[in-house]
């Protein structure tokens, strides 16, 4: 589905609703105020939803954003706004949950009228905070490497690589917005939100004050459970992800990637260093005169490139990798057997450096020529001094809880499923082998541990830890790690 269907849906129940609410209930003070309240309140009602099925999905977004606003502020006079992003992006998931509510619920309240000047100015209020993450997202667009959002004079030519958040998670993964597109749109209902604020009295109020203020109330407190259900005890019931139970993994990757192998490069930007002028040449042109465009001159900073005829997901840049080093992307993908995935993105532990005192012994070497001719010398061993040294260790403090998730489902099902010969994979975002040791021997699992970007780790599953079943590259099953039935139970 496009942004030109849902707003084109969007517009016909709105036309519904403003004729139910004018022609039968009678309620309309003005036809436009109506339409433009239902419109509106349709609008947030979808885009909040689609969000609520996948909580997580949009916390994790926030996070990214955090982040970014914690490099931009960094290195500038307001550095001291910058510590205190890491710490909101803590709570990013209470913050999820805070939006996706107060988005549904202010749909609703459009919608019958509750509270109107209230609703109108929180409307406005929220709608300029998405526009403002919307525009940011936009404008970082022409923020090159090494250039900070607010030096504005170094800006240069827009290049959707320099952004940082590629998408603004409006509609979730649900439909995935170009980031000029949503800010259109955002700046768009800014009309019908300062509208609402200065004509508030012609909104249309259906219902007593009673019933409006139950409805608000009652849908909040529904919404609160929804949302916690679709990350704290289960996964998401509908999956917008490329990740989804019964996709085979091994060829839409292969065929994402060949997708890929042949896209064709049609054109170079070039932008002079001097006076920062920009061209474009198609590239049969460019093979030919390259040499008219010196490097100390110009600079590459684009290449017009087809469109692949399979669009990418995050299945083209799966990669799983060994502490060792080695791709073992392919040897999972095609595995003819059953195997279980156990997803973790972030490992909850903190690690502390520390001294640690420990026995070194020193030995000397001798060689003992045996008397009687035909028997070889002997290498003896002998100690001449045990000293205590200094060793820099880590001390792991690994969360009890999460730990106990480790120990309670993930060792027993590789235990067990060791002993049918079914490979147990634990693969864990930006550890390293320390820390993985030390899980190992927290949990003594006896599974093949792995490494991989968090960020596809958090799309494959939205639980950590979370466990997948793969066979033959296809994903069996998934489950949230309260969910899991145990291995007598999976299906195999």
């Amino acid at each position: 589905m496009t942004l030109s269907t849902l707003l084109i849906n969007f517009t016909i129940v709105a036309i519904i609703l403003t004729a139910l609410i004018g022609l039968v209930m009678k309620k309309q003070k003005s036809w436009l105020m109506t339409y433009l309240q239902c419109f509106a309140g349709v609008w947030y009602i979808f885009s909040g939803w689609v969000k609520a099925i996948d909580p997580l999905g949009m916390a994790y977004k926030i996070e990214q954003y955090f982040g970014e606003f914690e490099s931009t502020f960094e290195g500038t006079w307001m550095s001291f706004i910058a510590p205190m992003f890491p710490a909101l992006a803590n709570v990013s998931i209470y913050f999820s949950v805070f939006v996706i509510i107060l988005e549904i619920v202010l749909g609703l309240a459009l919608l019958i009228g509750a509270k109107p000047k209230l609703t109108a100015k929180v409307f406005l209020g929220l709608l300029v905070f998405f526009t403002f993450l919307t525009g940011f997202t936009y404008l970082t667009g022409y923020v090159g490497q090494g250039v900070n959002f607010f030096e504005f004079s170094k800006w240069g030519a827009y290049d959707p690589n320099n952004m940082k958040v590629t998408d603004c998670g409006c509609f979730g993964d649900f439909i995935k917005l170009e980031p000029l597109t949503s800010f259109t749109k955002d700046v768009f209902l800014l009309i019908p939100a300062l509208y609402f604020v200065f004509k508030a009295e012609d909104m249309h109020q259906l219902f007593n004050s009673k019933v409006r203020t139950g409805m608000v109330v009652g849908s909040t407190l529904l919404l609160f459970v929804y949302c916690i259900s679709n990350y704290v005890w289960d996964l998401p019931h509908t999956d917008f992800r490329p990740f989804k139970v019964g996709t085979n993994l091994a060829e839409q990757r292969e065929a994402e990637l060949n997708a890929l192998g042949s896209v064709q490069i049609q054109a170079w930007k070039l932008q002079n260093k001097e006076d920062g002028s920009v061209v474009e040449l198609p590239n049969n042109v460019y093979m030919k005169e390259y040499k008219s465009y010196p490097k100390d001159t110009w600079e590459v900073i684009d290449q017009v490139k087809s469109e692949p005829t399979i669009k990418p997901t995050k299945i083209s840049e799966m990669e799983f990798s060994s502490m060792e080093g080695y791709d073992l992307t392919d040897e999972m993908m095609e595995n003819p057997e059953y195997s279980f995935l156990i997803v973790a993105h972030k490992l909850n532990v903190k690690g502390k450096p520390r001294l640690q005192m420990v026995k070194d012994s020193i030995f000397s070497k001798d060689t003992i020529k045996m008397e009687g001719g035909e028997i070889e010398p002997k290498i003896v061993e002998r100690l001449v001094e045990v000293k205590e040294k200094e060793v820099k260790t880590t001390e792991f403090n690994w969360n009890e809880d999460y730990l106990g998730d480790f120990q309670k489902i993930v060792a027993p099902l590789a235990t067990k499923a060791s002993k049918k010969g079914i490979k147990t994979y634990i693969v864990a975002g930006g550890a390293d082998q320390t820390t993985l040791n030390s899980l190992e021997s927290k949990i003594k699992a006896g599974a093949t541990y792995l490494t991989a970007d968090d960020i596809l780790l958090k799309t494959i599953v939205r639980s950590n830890p979370g466990i997948v079943l793969l066979k033959e590259g296809k994903i069996v099953n998934k489950w949230h790690k309260s969910k899991f039935p145990g291995f007598e139970n999976c299906g195999i």
